[in-house]
């Protein structure tokens, strides 16, 4: 009995518990749910409800595969208080391009009533919670 009880525990666990992951942007996407880019930062006007951290990302980049396990776990952290997203670069050059986007990875993060701040290589996980914290949930 105790065996039949631990397995739905374990079940329901796994259904409740899901974790997050960052939500891989089209161009079309970036625009509806983060800003018009034509414009460059010029022309940003963040349209998310929450604050966002945009992975920008290559697929034969090392460090970006190196900060992919953070930037998973922070979403899972963050989840329901900031969105995560991700674009490629390869697949999305004017976009890179319009956010002067030159190396990767670079990170987006986007407060929702501020200019976005960007900050370009790999991090620890830790730091990037860090920013995330300080950026978004700052101390009063």
């Amino acid at each position: 009995m105790k065996r039949i009880l631990f397995f739905f525990i374990t079940i329901i666990s796994a259904l409740v518990i899901q974790a997050a992951k960052p939500i891989e942007l089209s161009d079309a996407d970036f625009i509806r749910l983060v800003s018009d880019h034509s414009k460059g930062y010029s022309g940003w006007k963040f349209k998310g409800k929450r604050p966002a951290v945009i992975d920008f990302y290559a697929d034969w980049c090392g460090p970006c595969r190196m900060i992919a396990p953070s930037l998973d776990s922070l979403a899972t952290v963050y989840n329901g208080k900031v969105d995560f997203y991700k674009v490629n670069v390869d697949m999305y050059p004017d976009l890179a391009a319009n956010l002067r986007v030159q190396t990767i990875p670079m990170l987006l993060f986007c407060p929702v009533a501020e200019y976005p701040q960007a900050i370009a290589g790999a991090y620890p996980g830790s730091e990037l919670d860090a920013v995330i914290r300080y950026l978004f949930f700052p101390k009063k």
